[in-house]
């Protein structure tokens, strides 16, 4: 449940994205999500944007996707959400878009490599 300001707490915001509390801490300490404002008691407070930052960020980790290349990403997001035409805005999107894409590509074949294995051994046992 939602405080009194619609911000959420810690807590809440790990309920809604997956993420563990010290998952968030951790990313709250490198800078990729920071709380919009905390409560008279000190308890970390998140808007939705900062959950949706969040949900970026923990679609970006199974791909491999360093600390780095988050920020850059979620501040790329950032400007285009306030310039959506800006062409150099859209390139640096066009990248990470073919990076992404890649690492699909590359996680699809560890899996079919890891499913053939795994069907090798099933064969074993029969």
């Amino acid at each position: 449940m939602a405080s009194r300001t619609g911000l959420l707490q810690i807590g809440q915001v790990a309920e809604r994205t997956g993420l563990s509390l010290r998952t968030i801490r951790f990313y709250e300490e490198n800078g990729l999500v920071r709380p919009t404002s905390r409560s008279d008691g000190g308890f970390r407070l998140y808007s939705d944007d900062d959950v949706a930052r969040l949900e970026v960020i923990k679609r970006m980790k199974p791909l491999g996707f360093r600390l780095e290349e988050m920020q850059e990403l979620l501040t790329l997001l950032a400007d285009l959400a306030e310039r959506p035409d800006d062409a150099a805005l859209t390139d640096r999107l066009r990248m990470f878009h073919e990076a992404a894409t890649a690492r699909v590509h590359a996680l699809r074949e560890q899996l079919g490599t890891a499913e053939g294995f795994a069907a090798d051994l099933a064969g074993r046992l029969d």
